[in-house]
């Protein structure tokens, strides 16, 4: 859903927000108006769950769903780690009102190459880690 302001006599595309700018609660749609035929509808309206994530977890989703969750090119075109893509799409699986309950191996995999990518093990050490886990 838009909201569109008139400035100047032109036509500004803005995002409804989701979240309250002072105190962080949900916000809910309470009228809606056609520009077209003047009809307003008044009331209490839910927004969608992706209407709470914020303007960078919604652009992560679109680059997700572009790259058909292909983590690779995810990285390629966000210019990040595996480690980022994977915790970016753990807070927007929270964000969306799932519980994150990842396995140990999981949780250690990615550990290992947060170490590699800090410069903290080299890249032997990090597959002699990653193989053994495997």
């Amino acid at each position: 859903m838009l909201i569109y302001n008139h400035i100047r006599g032109e036509e500004m595309n803005r995002e409804v927000i989701g979240k309250c700018p002072v105190c962080g609660e949900k916000l809910k749609v309470v009228k809606l108006h056609c520009q077209r035929c003047d009809t307003s509808i008044e009331g209490k309206f839910d927004l969608d769950k992706f209407s709470y994530l914020s303007k960078e977890e919604k652009y992560f989703v679109e680059i997700f769903v572009k790259n058909r969750g292909n983590i690779k090119e995810i990285e390629k075109d966000l210019g990040v780690s595996y480690p980022t893509v994977r915790r970016t799409l753990d807070q927007v699986i929270e964000s969306l009102g799932y519980n994150i309950q990842p396995d140990k191996k999981e949780v250690s995999n990615i550990e290992v190459l947060e170490k590699l990518e800090k410069g903290e093990i080299s890249s032997d050490e990090a597959f002699k880690l990653l193989k053994g886990r495997g």
